[in-house]
């Protein structure tokens, strides 16, 4: 764990000597530069990354300002993997915005506090999960390991300083078991702790989104915990440094009105957006719709009261990890600059921010059960290779007999989504674990959430994904 700590400081305070971009400030022309740390396949940051950049958005801004300043605005995107090296170069005032989860925020609001002209602060939500779904720990696929207990003693692969990180310490002390001791962490870039658990060098990988759904789609691994099973907040977010924005407000508030613009997007187009993201990141497209599809992570900007009490309960983290400056998140957060961005388009902010409903939500008639799609803890969904749209199921049983009806015309089923049933969070119907009670046929996404509902009813068994297709009525 020290070697692990001892590499994360070492990736925030090295890159804070080189510079991998252009000064951040203006050129010689005047053009003021805007450079923008993002994470492409990190999908709960695809509004200020990803899919803003996709779109275009931002660059349109800066023109319409351009158009009244006179000023030219050269934007800069650098793609990185996870937020500790956006943290290095913020440090070093050569990215000037930047989005990444929120342990990484609180990382970043201690290391560049020190220096007032790399100082940051938080200024808008990208997307988020009021129980912290989405961030999970996977396992191998033919593991023995069933539940985080199991984990104890084990080698457990993980970004240190990252959201999955900080999910894994989060379950481990849940569980009753030291973070410090009882296993021991493999500081390692998502990629490198995907190859560690193929090869057997880790019995476990914590990521964050997408990392964990995309070693399920590919096979490669099977869920043993999500974050829901925490019911903690977490949420990823975007930071600009002060200095950066006091001299440029017209680019902050450009860049949180694209991030407006894109997130709108996203809400309304989900699957387009899947589409673009898919072809920026590299990611699957049914990987990228598992996340931002409807009833996944709740895009939503505002900088709600309920995750930045939940970011306070996390400042322990950062005592736990190593020697960091205490953060004041009072002083860190910052709604002034989003609040105006919504202001200016005639929205009311104070009604997002008490909202706690996904923006995007399954809706229609399903057509194989003939009724309205109204529950969105029930609500399912089906994607057929060739279709123009997805197709909405009322309920698990219904997308099952969907999918049944589907293979039976020949059709190929290209991903079919459902909540689990304990917790809702979305999940791959073929990749969760099914029980059947009765007549239902039950998602779960882990085998110790099928265990825990089969304790609590007798008589309900695990079956097969092909069993619970045959069998749906």
């Amino acid at each position: 764990m020290k070697r692990a700590l001892a590499l994360l400081l070492a990736a925030v305070t090295t890159a804070a000597l080189a510079s991998c971009s252009l000064d951040s400030q203006s050129q010689s022309d005047g053009t003021v530069n805007v450079v923008v740390g993002y994470q492409s396949k990190t999908i709960n940051t695809v509004t200020a990354g990803t899919l803003l950049k996709a779109k275009g958005f931002l660059e349109q801004r800066l023109a319409d300002v351009s158009n009244t300043t006179g000023k030219k605005y050269n934007v800069q995107w650098q793609d990185y993997d996870t937020g500790a090296p956006i943290t290095a170069q913020m440090v070093a005032e050569k990215i000037d915005i930047g989005s990444m989860g929120d342990y990484p925020l609180l990382i970043n609001g201690s290391k560049t506090q020190a220096n007032e002209r790399a100082r940051t602060e938080f200024v808008s939500v990208t997307g988020y999960s009021p129980t912290g779904s989405l961030n999970m720990v996977v396992v191998p696929p033919n593991s023995p390991v069933r539940s985080i207990s199991d984990l104890e003693g084990k080698k457990v692969s993980a970004s240190v300083g990252s959201a999955g990180h900080g999910t894994l310490v989060r379950a481990l002390d849940n569980a009753g078991i030291d973070p410090k001791t009882g296993v021991e962490v493999l500081n390692q870039q998502p990629q490198v702790g995907a190859s560690a658990l193929e090869s057997g060098q880790a019995q476990a990988l914590s990521q964050f989104v997408a990392w964990p759904g995309l070693l399920v789609f590919q096979d490669k691994a099977q869920l043993l915990y999500d974050g829901a099973e925490g019911d903690y907040p977490t949420f990823h977010g975007v930071v600009v440094r002060r200095d950066y924005a006091g001299q440029h407000p017209e680019v902050l508030d450009a860049f949180l009105q694209a991030q407006l613009d894109a997130t709108e997007f996203l809400n309304e187009n989900p699957l387009e957006s899947a589409q673009l993201v898919a072809e920026g990141s590299g990611l699957p497209q049914e990987v990228v719709y598992l996340y931002n599809g409807p009833g996944g992570t709740s895009f939503d900007t505002t900088l709600k009261p309920s995750l930045i009490e939940a970011f306070k309960g996390d400042v322990p983290y950062l005592k736990s990890i190593g020697d960091f400056a205490d953060l004041n998140i009072d002083e860190f957060v910052d709604d002034t600059a989003i609040r105006k961005a919504f202001a200016e388009r005639g929205q009311d902010y104070d009604a997002a921010l008490n909202s706690a409903t996904n923006p995007s939500a399954l809706s229609g008639q399903d057509p194989v059960c003939n009724v309205a799609v109204a529950d969105p803890k029930l609500a399912s969904e089906l994607w057929i290779d060739g279709a123009d749209a997805t197709q909405p199921a009322a309920n698990p049983g219904c997308l099952l007999r969907a999918i049944r009806e589907a293979n039976a015309g020949g059709q190929h089923v290209r991903a079919a989504y459902v909540p689990d049933t304990e917790f809702g969070t979305r999940w791959f119907a073929d990749k969760s674990v099914w029980v059947q009670d009765g007549r239902n046929y039950l998602p779960f996404g882990t085998p110790a959430g099928a265990q825990r509902y089969i304790g609590g009813h007798p008589g309900a068994t695990v079956v097969d994904y092909q069993q619970a297709l045959v069998g749906a009525v």
